[in-house]
């Protein structure tokens, strides 16, 4: 900064926050520019009350790095909008991370309690001795119907029978098993 710049400039006006910390030069500026860039945020998409809080931010941050600006590289209004680009990129990954991490969280599975476990295995041994004390053509008839998923007439194609034999011994076979979990239970 080798010229000396006029103090009712924006430019002047940070130059002034740079050297001595010029309350009245922020505050000139602020007002100028704190509007302007909240209209800024709103039109680039933010809500309301996020483009001014933001905005707050980057004037905040303009009075930190007043001096790192160079009137020579920038106009004061070029340098303070590129410093509300930057925050608003910031806020959008931040958001863009926070959801990121609700949509792991809601992938993750909660691991069952010990008790659980132990609960779940016991039913299904349950089940497979239930399955086990049932007659052959049940035991078919279950594994065609529930275990590879058939329809009851895949199953009258697959092995010529009446589809009012299969399903007798689809009805058979549910019962017993209700019977014998609910009596071991």
């Amino acid at each position: 900064m080798t010229a000396e710049l006029p103090s009712d400039t924006h430019e002047g006006l940070i130059v002034a926050i740079a050297r001595c910390g010029d309350r009245e030069a922020f505050a000139r500026l602020f007002q100028h520019f704190a509007p302007r860039v909240k209209s800024y945020l709103q039109r680039s998409g933010m809500e309301f009350s996020a483009a001014e809080e933001l905005a707050q931010d980057v004037l905040l941050s303009v009075w930190r790095k007043a001096g790192q600006y160079d009137p020579q590289c920038a106009t004061a209004s070029a340098w303070i909008f590129g410093i509300a680009r930057n925050l608003r990129i910031d806020a959008f990954r931040r958001l863009q991370l926070a959801m990121q991490d609700v949509t792991r969280a809601e992938d993750v599975k909660p691991v069952p309690l010990a008790d659980a476990l132990l609960a779940i295995e016991q039913t299904s041994q349950r089940m497979r001795e239930a399955i086990g004390a049932l007659p052959a053509d049940q035991v078919e008839m279950l594994q065609l119907a529930f275990f590879e998923d058939r329809s009851h007439s895949e199953i009258v194609a697959l092995l010529g029978i009446p589809l009012g034999t299969i399903k007798s011994r689809l009805r058979l076979a549910i019962s017993k098993l209700r019977s014998a979990l609910k009596d071991q239970a």
